[in-house]
């Protein structure tokens, strides 16, 4: 059966360079497009994409919004592009404070940026805002890069009754680029809004990190895809134990087995 789909990449190429994830971000959506389903595919709105080549513009009917992180506002800016080989659009999550000055998770000296948990609110939250406006429903929702983790704790708390996201389920997939610093002392903090609540988040350490963040996908996603070998033993021995169904790496030929597991996830 059809379904629709709802792509949220940290990376997607040709925007930025190739990687494992950023392949991944390309060629999924367009796998699953080209197999009859309805995708919708975001990204972040990185410093280092050059719009220009990408053929960039913005939508000004979905931009506007204000979103309060940390106590401040921070506008939210949509663009779009189509990557033509692919026959795919992509929508874009920008901010001039959280992308377009910046490079992606790294600075020019290699260093992460020590706001990176904000940035990754901000990017969820945009995304789903997004959505929203699009009056789109997804059936599943497919996170793809640690910049998406706090996808599935919003969708099953703060968005858990909005029309768009009541119904849909939610697949994390697993890869080994992560970030070395954490998100600092008032990440819990900044996650805060409406039903996703600081209560929710006793049982994680103050201080989020790689691991931290992919404890809280799993536990508030209804499947979990190791992406790519060599993915962290911790959160797959993490993942088995907490009975949420898994599918180990199928290697590059990957479409039947995703479309199998979306399956088992939609059925549930």
């Amino acid at each position: 059966m059809a379904k629709k789909i709802l792509f949220i990449n940290q990376e997607i190429s040709p925007y930025v360079p190739d990687t494992h994830l950023s392949l991944m971000g390309r060629k999924l959506p367009q796998n699953m497009q080209e197999h009859g389903h309805e995708i919708r595919t975001f990204m972040p709105k990185w410093g280092n994409i050059n719009e220009r080549r990408g053929q960039l513009h913005e939508v000004i009917r979905l931009s506007g919004m204000n979103l309060i992180i940390n106590d401040t506002d921070h506008p939210l800016i949509i663009k779009v592009a189509s990557i033509q080989s692919a026959r795919v659009q992509v929508y874009f999550i920008d901010n001039d404070e959280y992308f377009i000055k910046r490079q992606m998770a790294t600075n020019e000296q290699g260093e992460d940026y020590a706001d990176n948990g904000e940035r990754a609110i901000f990017f969820a939250r945009g995304v789903l805002e997004t959505v929203k406006k699009l009056r789109w429903v997804p059936d599943i929702i497919h996170c793809q890069g640690w910049m998406s983790g706090v996808v599935p704790f919003y969708i099953k708390t703060a968005y858990k009754d909005e029309p768009s996201f009541c119904n849909t389920k939610v697949v994390t997939s697993l890869f080994t680029k992560s970030i070395t610093k954490d998100f600092g002392d008032n990440f819990k903090d900044c996650l805060s809004f409406r039903d996703a609540t600081p209560e929710l988040l006793t049982s994680y350490n103050d201080k989020f990190d790689f691991e931290e963040l992919g404890k809280l996908a799993i536990d508030y996603s209804d499947g979990v895809i190791e992406a790519e070998q060599e993915v962290n033993d911790m959160l797959l021995n993490y993942a088995n134990d907490k009975k949420v169904p898994l599918l180990r790496y199928p290697g590059e030929d990957f479409g039947d087995a995703y479309r199998a597991f979306y399956d088992e996830i939609f059925k549930e």
